[in-house]
């Protein structure tokens, strides 16, 4: 129940999120603007986002480490591919080491946000996870730090006769940790990062898992130790080795997406070689022949290449077709062909959400972000003081990450020395063409284009991807360009 007589606390920033991007954003804030009050509002119980939630057997991240973690804290494992528990640590141990835990507001979902002009604040009515109360904080600048998915549930396709299934029928995003599926027949659904994990690490114990996708995706053996990585943690600091191999990985997966994307006939035939080397020459690569290019969906990196090893020893299998329906005992297939199982589990992908669903108002008006441009991907069109996070699509998350966090205290160091306290891009360019946000045939991506903002066709409104280029504009380039509006309150604060 919402207290109004309640006082609101205030702070300079509030970081809403305290996952990988949000444990982030307080480290940068405290480094590079220390002036500023801060506060993490964060809708759960515990740091990681979702290193945290999610918990189905083998979770990984599908990037490196010496890109995916932070630029400030060298990844210290061995292991260039983590699985969720080693990345959650990492993140937990950063915030310890900067002391952040302290400010972070767990149990905290943001279910609004109201900007005045006139006091140049923000309003966010909070949602105490724990009792229902209703509070309110106030700031002069908030970021977005929520991730791109519905924390509360994943997309689950509606299934004709599912209700009819006698096993169990389980998303990975509400995995129990705690769940035997020792000895049973599982079904995967799905073909992307979540399904070429799950395979490999439930084929041990299970008597048998397929995965059953609608179509294939491109997928690739990456080695899960870098043997240049350990070789030079003999001779150099740890900080050397991040930055070396930082540097390398990042140049490496550059040129990889600019080949996919130049080459893509090329590209193809490089990639299906090397999954037949893997699989064998008696394995249907029609179930690793994607119909699009590669990159066009994010490439699924499979560690040491487990997922091809248990197909080799039979412990799993790949079927390409579409569900007709449910059965008791298993799905049925338009081909015909009937799947056996005890467990099916929906790798189906992410109910995508930007802002963590909070409602946006300026001056008494509701703000519809998918109408508006991102600016340097970090700032909306015609929204004072607000910001975002979102990473990379085809590199690490984190490596755009940082950047925002860099430039977004470089913005607020600015105001403060010009004595500026609202900041709003505009754009004053009627040649620039409004297109999709991200530029991806991904299922979760396509059904995100009318919930997302959206990048113009040129900059500072056109979003490249590209790793180089973002260094030079958002950790070198100015931060008063003319599209960028300054001003003070309409009226001053009493």
């Amino acid at each position: 129940m919402k207290n109004d007589t309640q006082p609101c606390e205030y702070f300079d920033v509030l970081i809403i999120g305290a996952g990988l991007s949000g444990i982030g954003a307080a480290i940068h804030l405290q480094k590079d603007s220390p002036s500023k009050s801060y506060a993490i509002l964060e809708g759960r119980d515990a740091i990681g986002g979702t290193w945290d939630l999610f918990r189905y057997p083998g979770v990984r991240s599908d990037s490196d480490m010496y890109t995916l973690g932070y630029n400030f804290k060298p990844w210290t494992s061995p292991k260039g591919i983590a699985d969720g528990k080693d990345i959650r640590e990492y993140i937990c141990e950063a915030a310890k080491e900067h002391n952040i835990e302290k400010n972070i507001r767990f149990g905290h979902k943001v279910l609004s946000a109201s900007w005045s002009s006139k006091a140049a604040r923000w309003t966010l009515e909070v949602q105490l996870t724990s009792n229902g109360e209703v509070k309110r904080y106030e700031c002069n600048f908030f970021l977005s730090c929520t991730g791109y998915y519905n924390y509360d549930h994943g997309y689950q396709p509606e299934f004709a006769g599912s209700e009819n299934f006698k096993g169990d029928i389980i998303h990975p995003q509400k995995w129990d940790e705690n769940y035997d599926y020792s000895g049973k027949k599982v079904v995967v659904i799905g073909s992307g990062a979540t399904a070429v994990t799950l395979v490999p690490a439930m084929a041990d114990k299970a008597q048998h898992v397929t995965m059953l996708q609608r179509s294939p995706s491109y997928v690739m053996a990456l080695p899960q130790d870098d043997p240049m990585v350990n070789g030079l943690r003999k001779f150099l600091p740890e900080t050397w080795v991040y930055r070396i191999t930082r540097t390398r990985n990042i140049a490496f997966a550059s040129m990889m997406y600019n080949f996919c994307q130049t080459f893509p006939n090329a590209s193809r035939r490089l990639i299906q070689r090397l999954v037949k080397k893997e699989v064998g020459d008696d394995f249907d690569m029609k179930h690793f022949t994607p119909k699009y290019n590669p990159w066009d969906e994010r490439l699924c990196a499979v560690p040491d290449g487990d997922m091809f090893q248990v197909l080799r020893e039979g412990k799993a299998s790949i079927v390409t077709d579409h569900i007709d329906h449910f059965t008791e005992n298993g799905i049925k297939l338009k081909s015909g062909e009937t799947l056996d199982a005890d467990i099916i589990i929906t790798a189906t992908g992410l109910d995508v959400q930007l802002f963590g669903k909070m409602k946006l108002i300026v001056d008494g008006k509701d703000f519809n972000a998918h109408e508006k441009m991102v600016y340097r991907g970090v700032l909306l069109e015609d929204l004072p003081n607000a910001g975002m996070v979102f990473g990379y699509t085809n590199a690490s998350w984190t490596l755009k990450a940082d950047l925002i966090t860099e430039w977004m205290c470089r913005l607020l160091n600015h105001m403060d020395a010009t004595g500026k306290k609202i900041v709003m891009p505009h754009n004053f360019d009627s040649s620039v063409e409004h297109r999709p946000f991200v530029n991806m045939e991904s299922g979760y991506v396509q059904r995100a284009l009318e919930k997302a903002p959206q990048q113009g066709s040129k900059l500072p409104w056109k979003l490249y991807q590209n790793y180089a280029l973002d260094l030079a504009t958002l950790r070198f380039g100015k931060v008063n360009d003319e599209t960028l509006f300054f001003s003070n309150p309409v009226s001053p604060i009493q």
